[in-house]
């Protein structure tokens, strides 16, 4: 039997839900839905949870005149607040000071130490409380400043327990390359090992005695176990530990993921595995680093509130679909992102609203004007029309699993969304409003009705993962049951539509979105956005032959830096290449180019080029070719576009 456990991260409970752990979270919450629609949900099982102890909240607590506890158990609502209104579909949410968490992390601290692999020593180092991490001098900026928040470091020397780290260092390189997915993507599994390989590792201090609110090390009560032990035991505590039965179907016997922010990828990918090797326990199948989300080119982070954004809010003011919709749609999962209100308003209106919403409103409509609402069981459909929407659906079923079983719902999403388009472009061209005016076109109106009715079906399928509320309305709209799981079968069963059906997604006017942005930004933090100033001179004229297209339709493209990985040339095919193309997905794209006739493809491999990944995929000389790399060129292809510094493959051009 086929299980799946996924996870986010513990989140630091001295901290507000931010953008970034929506992300995560949300990203979680749609693998697990998908694998639950596929594998049944009592074989699937999402964790999430909070890191509750150090000495942050020690502090934090005495500046509140409160116990740390009594800090967590207030502030811990926060967390679980934001996934209810994300609509976060976990089994269960672990927190640190939980007993039976305590338990297993006492219970593989005494592991490390039956294998010798715990002692006890002096640390004295540069440390950073928000952190909670040493770092060398030479990774301190300006001087003595924390890398990540630029914030002045501390220096501290104190008694510590060290985990030999040191002794895992040949296994963990053997390891990640013998398991090529076990880091991804593979720019993640490149820094690890480059980190592993570049220099000795040093061991790690597991204990501290400046602060005391912790779980004491056994035997050893004044010392606290850190953060490395203590957070990361998560994973397998909340499975109730070695023995125990969640423990055997979700850790031992199912496909493993952890899906984590780059930030905390050496913690996950070195320390983690090097700490199961040494308590002989097993390693995770995955371990998925994503990108961070900016603004304005910064990190959000909770020491720069201009790049605070709510999720919360967002969800509360266009609903948790669209904000999921976006998180999920807007950057590959492997990639950095650069947020603006703009842009979620800009998939709100074109894709949301006009594609899913417009053709579940125009469908519901027609079906109770030209068959009173009862719409017929699916019968033929041999016509090219109806033959071209069935295989479509298909292939979107297909290819958003796959997508999804590789970690990457960005790609699933463009391939549900051709559907999506697809069905729209059905209703305008087989026009039952034409059918139902004559009387000997009923059986067909009966089949274009049917068809159209099970492409929403299949699509309320689809999209349930990312858009839990959507997909339950569309069944609801069409009269079917909300139980169903990953479509299969193309035979739409009949059924009778609901009387009223509300709008999905509302779309938002100028004067309207400019209001929700400035509300946005105020709470953030941040000064409202100034219109532009009037150009001084004309813009040039546009060439008459050129049209124009709208900020909307420039939004629908999909363009990322990609790297090419392989080039080969295509057999009897003068002007083909056959490329892999990396977009900071957990697979690069394939891709048939025409520009063999400029390029050479052992010259290609390793070249950055600009690439639209949301073109409909087209089958050329006998491969599926899944997007366009770009090029100068009219007649002949003259240059490939390109940047003029390198870039994490995957990141957004716009």
């Amino acid at each position: 039997m086929e299980r799946f456990y996924i996870t986010t991260p513990i989140y630091y409970v001295n901290d507000v839900p931010h953008l970034g752990h929506a992300y995560t979270t949300v990203a979680v919450d749609v693998l697990a839905r998908y694998q639950r629609a596929r594998l049944g949900p009592e074989n699937v099982r999402m964790l999430t949870g909070t890191d509750e102890h150090g000495l942050k909240i020690q502090e934090a607590a005495h500046k509140r005149g409160e116990t740390p506890i009594e800090l967590a158990d207030r502030v811990v609502e926060r967390f679980r607040a934001a996934w209810r209104a994300l609509d976060i579909s976990n089994d269960d949410f672990i927190r640190t000071t939980e007993p039976r968490h305590k338990a297993v992390v006492l219970d593989l601290w005494r592991r490390l130490e039956q294998q010798g692999d715990i002692y006890l020593g002096d640390y004295e180092g540069w440390y950073c409380i928000s952190c909670e991490e040493f770092y060398p001098e030479s990774q301190l900026a300006g001087g003595k400043l924390c890398p990540v928040h630029e914030r002045e470091v501390t220096r501290v020397k104190e008694q510590s327990y060290f985990f030999r780290l040191s002794k895992y260092q040949d296994a963990l390189i053997s390891y990640i390359e013998q398991h090529p997915g076990f880091v991804q993507p593979t720019i993640r599994k490149n820094e690890v090992l480059g980190f592993l390989r570049s220099e000795p590792l040093r061991d790690l201090s597991i204990s501290r005695t400046t602060f005391g609110w912790g779980i004491q090390a056994p035997e050893h009560p004044e010392h606290v176990i850190y953060v490395w032990i203590d957070a990361l035991t998560n994973y397998i505590s909340a499975l109730g530990g070695p023995g125990a039965d969640g423990y055997q179907r979700f850790w031992e016997a199912a496909r493993t993921i952890h899906v984590i922010g780059k930030d905390i990828l050496r913690f996950h990918c070195v320390y983690w595995p090097a700490m199961l090797l040494s308590a002989g326990l097993p390693l995770p199948r995955t371990v998925f680093a994503h990108g961070w989300w900016k603004v304005s080119g910064k990190k959000i982070s909770k020491g720069l509130p201009a790049t605070r954004i709510d999720p919360v809010q967002l969800s509360e003011d266009v609903g948790a679909d669209a904000v999921r919709y976006f998180l999920m749609r807007e950057v590959p999962l492997g990639a950095d992102g650069d947020f603006s209100y703009e842009g979620l308003i800009g998939r709100i209106n074109s894709e949301l609203a006009n594609d899913l919403g417009n053709l579940l409103n125009r469908s519901a409509a027609m079906l109770r004007k030209y068959v009173g609402g009862k719409i017929p069981a699916l019968a033929g459909g041999d016509d090219p029309l109806d033959v071209e929407l069935r295989t479509t659906a298909e292939r979107a079923r297909d290819d958003a699993g796959k997508a999804l079983d590789e970690l990457a719902p960005s790609r699933a999403l463009d391939a549900i969304w051709e559907l999506v388009r697809l069905a729209n472009r059905y209703v305008d061209q087989t026009q039952p409003w034409v059918l139902a005016r004559n009387p000997e076109g009923k059986a067909r109106l009966d089949v274009v009705l049917a068809s159209f009715a099970e492409s929403l079906r299949w699509i309320a399928l689809l999209v349930a993962p990312f858009l839990p509320r959507s997909a339950t309305e569309i069944q609801r709209q069409l009269g079917l049951s909300s139980g169903e799981r990953w479509p299969s079968a193309w035979r739409y069963p009949g059924s009778q539509v609901a009387e009223t059906g509300a709008v999905l997604f509302q779309r938002l006017d100028e004067p309207a979105a400019a209001t929700l942005i400035d509300k946005w930004l105020a709470k953030a933090g941040a000064p409202k956005a100034e219109a532009p100033e009037a150009p001084t001179e004309p813009a040039p004229p546009t060439k008459p032959d050129v049209a124009k297209i709208t900020y909307e339709d420039f939004g629908r493209l999909d363009l990322r830096v990609g790297r090419i990985v392989k080039a080969d040339r295509i057999p009897k095919a003068d002007k083909l290449l056959h490329l892999h193309v990396e977009i900071g997905e957990p697979a690069p794209r394939e891709v048939v180019a025409g520009i063999a006739t400029a390029y050479a493809p052992d010259g290609l491999v390793g070249k950055q080029v600009v690439f639209l990944a949301n073109l409909e995929p087209k089958k050329i000389r006998g491969i599926l070719s899944h997007g366009m790399v770009l090029a100068a060129g009219d007649a002949e292809v003259l240059a490939l576009s390109g940047l003029d510094r390198e870039v994490v493959p995957g990141t957004k051009v716009k």
